[in-house]
């Protein structure tokens, strides 16, 4: 069979796979997505099927393979100060409430690249001058979080940061690096980065946060995963903590202990 032709059963193999790892429903339409991000993983292991690739993944022999599938599966498109209203809102109606204390602390529970977590910390750092805070970013690929961790992005990516922000915080690369540019050291030290599968139990050492940011990644979830994943994270919200979602997404049923306050904002009772 050529690599680049996946079967229906072949294709179910990988839609259970990626729902019990991940949570993730892979609709039937993603079928060309999933045979152009895995076709170059049978080539490197010499491999004429996906369902003999299956196998070597469901073997538990190559937990790194794995790791790597769903790297391939999972990585979503971000971009800086993406949905700018939600920001508005962490600026105008929860900071200036802000006192003294304990650091003000942020979790972006889908980070991806991190361009979610590095705008987050660019907000803090304006608003929150000589006041302790701290952000947090997680994923469940490993291979966005080698990326957020380097905070280094072609230059195309800086569209929607505003130009005194793109100033003050970013570094444009010069000779071997034109073309891209560098969230500065100052900011990047005050983000810190971790590898976790929302849809299992947090055993990360993250600590708990007055806002949670869980966007654009639930549409890929049923509801009883939504469920799951809320019950996860909420544990980890200080009470009257905020818990934003994307603007395509609802909590709509699954919101116990949580009161909707804006629409895809809420609020921990």
């Amino acid at each position: 069979m050529s690599e680049s032709a996946i079967s229906d059963q072949e294709f179910a193999l990988f839609q259970r796979l990626i729902y019990k790892i991940a949570g993730i429903n892979l609709s039937d339409a993603k079928k060309v997505l999933l045979v152009g991000r895995l076709q170059k993983r049978l080539r490197f292991h010499g491999l004429d099927s996906y369902a003999r690739y299956y196998r070597l993944l469901a073997s538990g022999e190559h937990p790194e393979e794995l790791q790597i599938m769903v790297d391939l599966l999972t990585t979503n498109e971000t971009y800086f100060f993406r949905e700018p209203k939600h920001f508005e809102f962490l600026r105008d109606e929860v900071l200036p409430a802000r006192r003294g204390g304990a650091p003000f602390r942020v979790w972006s529970a889908a980070s991806s690249t991190g361009e979610e977590a590095y705008t987050l910390a660019m907000l803090l750092s304006e608003c929150l001058p000589g006041s302790p805070w701290e952000i947090v970013g997680s994923d469940i690929s490993t291979q966005v979080l080698e990326k957020a961790r380097r905070g280094h992005y072609p230059i195309e990516r800086n569209e929607g940061i505003p130009q005194k922000l793109l100033v003050k915080y970013c570094r444009k690369g010069v000779r071997s690096q034109a073309g891209t540019f560098l969230i500065n050291s100052e900011l990047r030290e005050r983000v810190s980065f971790h590898h976790i599968n929302l849809t299992l139990p947090i055993e990360a050492d993250i600590g708990k946060f007055d806002v949670i940011f869980l966007r654009n990644v639930m549409i890929y979830f049923d509801i009883d995963t939504k469920r799951k994943v809320v019950e996860h994270l909420l544990p980890r919200l200080h009470p009257g903590g905020h818990f934003i979602i994307g603007h395509s997404e609802t909590l709509n049923g699954i919101s116990a202990g949580l009161r909707q306050i804006r629409p895809t904002i809420y609020q921990k009772d």
